[in-house]
């Protein structure tokens, strides 16, 4: 009986010195970091790899990731300069360089950095119009960025980027928005009309302008030809009165076929001797 009790107590011993090895053996994986707190205070953060802690005084109070962190920032609606209401939400790339800055310098560094995004989101955006806000989206990150990474820098997280993901306008906005549209490409359509009636109205008074110029060349090209037929009418006349006889004889018959054609002639009277009133306009 004494025999079974002292290989008990002997087990009991033995479980506790493996038990306290075990509790002093720590193995963190790739990828992440212990918290090692030395009777509550902080002491060391673990690496991966293997570790050793003192065990019943040492302890690990978190646990955190040095991978790169996505956060979601999440939809907010938010206030233009010129009182629009739009919707915007954005995500933020973290890593944890400090990690025990993360556990003891903030209460819930998740938390703190949405709720910071989300504050200085509002502001940046509360300062610019919509047109700008919607436009905008690489000014309105770099500016994030510049006003947020010193205050998380104080928390030993990194920003390493920050991407707006949304930015709507509410129903009420973009119902305005569509209207305002297609009011401009109204207006646009009638510009572009009335400029192409413009345009062929210049081109057709241009065209006029040509044809009226052609036309009085035209007509000095006659008169020029007239003259010098006239010219050479008198010099035949002054020698010889056939050559004479037979233009104007022509003339006349080319002015009785002109008369004839015409719609108003029903009647066309002919000089019993032609050749009489030839002579008659010669004065012979």
């Amino acid at each position: 009986m004494e025999i079974s009790a002292t290989l008990i107590i002997v087990l009991i011993l033995v479980g506790f010195i493996v038990l306290t090895i075990i509790s002093g053996i720590r193995i963190v994986p790739q990828g992440a970091k212990y918290i090692v707190q030395r009777l509550g205070k902080y002491h060391s953060t673990l690496l991966p790899g293997l570790n050793l802690i003192i065990p019943y005084i040492d302890g690990v109070a978190a646990q955190v990731t040095t991978k790169d962190i996505v956060m979601d920032i999440p939809d907010q609606e938010v206030i233009t300069k010129d009182n629009a209401v739009i919707r915007v939400n954005a995500v933020a790339f973290i890593n944890l360089i400090h990690p025990e800055k993360a556990i003891y310098g903030v209460d819930n560094y998740e938390h703190a950095i949405v709720n910071i995004m989300q504050t200085t989101l509002r502001s940046i955006i509360g300062e610019m119009k919509l047109d700008d806000a919607l436009s905008s989206r690489e000014v309105i990150k770099t500016r994030i960025r510049e006003t947020t990474s010193d205050d998380i820098a104080d928390w030993g997280v990194l920003l390493k980027s920050v991407e707006i993901q949304d930015i709507t306008p509410s129903p009420t906005m973009q119902q305005a928005m569509e209207e305002q549209a297609a009011a401009e490409r109204s207006r646009r359509a009638m510009v572009t009309r009335a400029d192409g009636e413009k345009q062929s109205a210049i081109l057709s008074a241009e065209g006029r302008l040509e044809a009226s110029k052609r036309d009085a060349e035209a007509q000095v090209v006659l008169a020029e030809a007239s003259k010098q037929a006239i010219q050479a009418v008198t010099e035949s006349i002054s020698d010889k009165e056939l050559p004479a006889m037979y233009l104007l004889g022509q003339r006349y018959i080319e002015a009785i076929e002109k008369t004839a054609s015409s719609e108003n002639s029903k009647i066309i009277l002919l000089p019993a001797d032609l050749h009489a009133a030839v002579k008659g306009l010669l004065g012979k």
